[in-house]
């Protein structure tokens, strides 16, 4: 098992849901609200596990291969690509299910996340399977589907500021931060409040 493979597939189930979507008779509206209230809610709960999960070991193998800058702007367009799909998906949610301001939503959202996907595949994924051994890209791979499995139903959405998520991330792997990325602690699920 390997991260970069399972974040291969949850792109093929978007593009799969989205050419669902396109085939749905538009007066289907229960069966469209369905499929989009599945995809929209994957949509989340795949960007949550990757800035969890992917992006700080992303960066962390980056920075150890000499290549912060690369890692670091890859990072900070990802960040603000989940943000545009957010922004499309909240979108889709202001309008009627089959109306043509859903339908224009739902094809910026579609836009937005197939160009973060083709993005993500040419650099970031590259990078990680050129950076990061099997044995990590493994054991990321278990902590990325143990994350998606524990909020299959959806996570709440949350844009985040793409440079403090990094300079956060960053964070970790200076001295005097612990520099595990706190992996562990993501199999475990989340602490008490």
């Amino acid at each position: 098992m390997d991260i970069t493979e399972l974040i291969l597939d949850d792109h093929h189930e978007q593009r799969r849901l989205f050419a669902i979507l396109e085939q749905i008779d538009r007066g289907d509206t229960g069966s469209l609200s369905a499929v989009w209230g599945r995809l929209a809610a994957f949509l989340e709960v795949h960007a949550a596990a990757e800035e969890a999960i992917f992006y700080p070991a992303l960066l962390q193998v980056g920075i150890a291969a000499r290549r912060r800058p690369g890692v670091e702007d890859e990072t900070l367009d990802a960040i603000g690509d989940h943000n545009q799909i957010r922004d499309a998906v909240a979108e889709a949610a202001r309008h009627v299910v089959g109306s043509d301001a859903w339908y224009a939503a739902v094809a910026g959202a579609n836009l937005a996340n197939g160009d973060h996907m083709a993005e993500e595949e040419r650099e970031g994924l590259t990078d990680f399977r050129r950076l990061a051994g099997l044995r990590q890209r493994h054991d990321l791979a278990v902590a990325f589907a143990a994350y998606e499995a524990r909020h299959v139903t959806g996570v709440d959405p949350v844009d985040k500021d793409p440079a403090a998520y990094v300079a956060e991330a960053e964070s970790a792997l200076r001295p005097g931060g612990d520099g595990s990325l706190g992996i562990g602690a993501l199999r475990r699920g989340p602490e008490p409040s």
